[in-house]
Formats: C-alpha cells, structure tokens, sequence
C-alpha cells in the first residue's frame, strides 16, 4: 500500500553521517549517527528495542514470543480496532482481545531521514529518522476479515530523534460503510524498580479501575506509586500535558508522554500474581521493571466515515 503523506528527505550535507538502517527476518532496525536506535519487528509493526543515552527505554519480556506465534509480550504493540475483549453485540464482537493489528504482517512503506528544524548555530544537525509501517484490509488473515470486513488502510509512522521516540498511527476509511475503533499504543517501559517509580499528572482525573470491574474512580494522588496490580483507564485527559514517569527518590524525570488526539492513558503492572500466570510473562519478577503507560482513544469509539481519515500518536521523551 502506499503511504497517503509520503514524507520527503531533506539533505543534511554529504560530510554529516547519516541514519542507517537494516532489514532482516522481517526486522527493521535504524540507528542514528549518534547511537541512539529503534527496533521494530513487522509483525504486529511492534516496537521491540528503543535505546537511547546508551541505554534501553523499552521492556521486553524475555518469553516473548518473536517468531509471529502470538503478539509480542512487551515493546510496543499497536492496538487496533478494539481495546480489551470486543463487547457484545458490536462489529468487533468476532475479534480476538485487543483486535488484528499486533498479530497481522505489516508491510515496511520505507524511511525517510531529515535535519532537525533547530540547528542554527550548531557544527553537527540533529538527525531525525522516520519509518512507515502499512496495513490493509487485503493483508488480513481470511479469519480476520470475515471477524471485521471494513476497507480500511492504516499507516503506522515511527520515528526516532536523539532523545524522543513518536509513534502515529493514521487510520483511513477506505471503503463505502462507516465504521467505528479504538486504537491504543500499548508502551512497555523499562524501568529499574517499580517501588521507586511514581506517575505524575493524573491527579483529580476519572478513571475506570479495571481490578474493580471497572469501576469508577477519581484519582487522588499527585504522583501516583505502583504497589499492587494496577490496571486503570485515565479518561478525557488534555494530549498536550504529559504524563510524567519520574523516580520517588530524587523526583528525576524519567519519561515524559504526550499525545495528540488520544486522550486516554492506560496505567498498568501485572504484579505477582497475574505475573505468573502470563505464560509469556518472563521472568516471574520483572513486573518489579516495568510499567505500563499507555496512549489510546479507548473509552469510546472514534467514528470514521467512508473516504475520511483519523491520526493520533504519543511522542516520548527520555530524560535519564
């Protein structure tokens, strides 16, 4: 499929090293000249490594499956057109949990490198590297597209700078018959110690608490501490303010989420118990190292109607 806003490189001078990239096994890898790089398997368009300052932002589970067995448990799975089980009596009713998109085979549309915008005065441009992932209704399983036979084209963008990583997803209607989705980025991020980890900015929001049967709830605390499995939906929050992943010890910023129109955030931990129990939940421990925060449009539905086309996506920075 074609890329509807197919992005044009701009020349950064032949003296400046540019972004690499790699393609092998269906796993497309891109570096930029300053180290930091991002991993991204076309199964599922999931992003399974971004490494940034040297170190790696992201949690992958060490059962995770990558062979294109099952979704990827860890990275970021894209979740496309239904989040959690499909409710009753809906179009999405015949769908497996959390829809088709993080278990279909994407195709790679191409990369297209750029100079940052705010380089006055600097010996060496920022580079930015930008990668195009496509999925259409002519992709899909024959199972998936009896389950939802909606034309649709999604193109998944992903791009790395020196010290953020956005992903968008753009959702077109390409076919005769409205249709309704959620979309979520289901964003693993590694962490070293979940007892020392607060969330921040989520204070006086409402939120269904999935642990609860999803109740609601109003949150009270200004810095939010993980201490038992944790599975709640934040709703109707402003995309522009970020949710703020920081350390309680020092209060150090660790990542910063913003999103532009999702308004949704996932907050979720497994903990001990439900750890154990996910067969591709590796090791029992590592719900201690990582933590859920994730960027969807999934407490309602977002309307799409023939010919028209939706975008939403999160940008993350890394301040270790």
């Amino acid at each position: 499929m074609d890329r509807s806003k197919k992005p044009s490189a701009i020349g950064v001078g032949g003296s400046l090293p540019q972004p690499t990239i790699s393609i092998k096994d269906n796993v497309v890898e891109t570096s930029l000249p300053s180290g930091e790089s991002v991993t991204v398997q076309l199964y599922g368009a999931t992003v399974t490594s971004w490494k940034c300052n040297g170190q790696e932002q992201l949690f992958l589970s060490q059962k995770a499956h990558l062979d294109g067995s099952k979704p990827i448990r860890g990275g970021i799975p894209l979740v496309f057109p239904v989040f959690g089980p499909p409710p009753p009596n809906h179009a999405t009713s015949s769908l497996p949990q959390h829809g088709f998109a993080r278990n279909s085979n994407w195709e790679f549309l191409g990369k297209s490198a750029s100079e940052s915008a705010e380089t006055a005065g600097k010996e060496k441009a920022d580079l930015a590297v930008k990668l195009d992932f496509g999925l259409s209704h002519s992709m899909l399983t024959e199972e998936s597209r009896k389950a939802w036979p909606f034309e649709f084209g999604l193109v998944y963008s992903v791009t790395l700078t020196k010290d953020t990583l956005e992903t968008s997803l753009q959702v077109r209607n390409e076919g005769k018959q409205n249709f309704e989705f959620q979309v979520l980025m289901h964003t693993y991020f590694d962490i070293q110690d979940i007892s020392n980890i607060r969330v921040k900015n989520l204070e006086s929001k409402i939120y269904a608490d999935k642990t609860r049967n999803g109740s609601s709830h109003t949150e009270t605390s200004a810095a939010l501490a993980i201490t038992e499995e944790t599975d709640r939906v934040y709703k109707e929050l402003d995309p522009a303010v970020p949710i703020i992943i920081s350390s309680a010890k020092d209060d150090k910023p660790l990542f910063s989420i913003t999103r532009e129109g999702l308004t949704d955030v996932v907050v979720w931990n497994p903990w001990i118990e439900k750890a154990k129990g996910m067969a591709d939940f590796g090791p029992d421990e590592a719900y201690q190292k990582m933590l859920c925060v994730e960027a969807g449009a999934v407490s309602g539905w977002q309307t799409l109607e023939a010919g028209e086309a939706w975008e939403g996506g999160q940008s993350i920075k890394s301040r270790l």
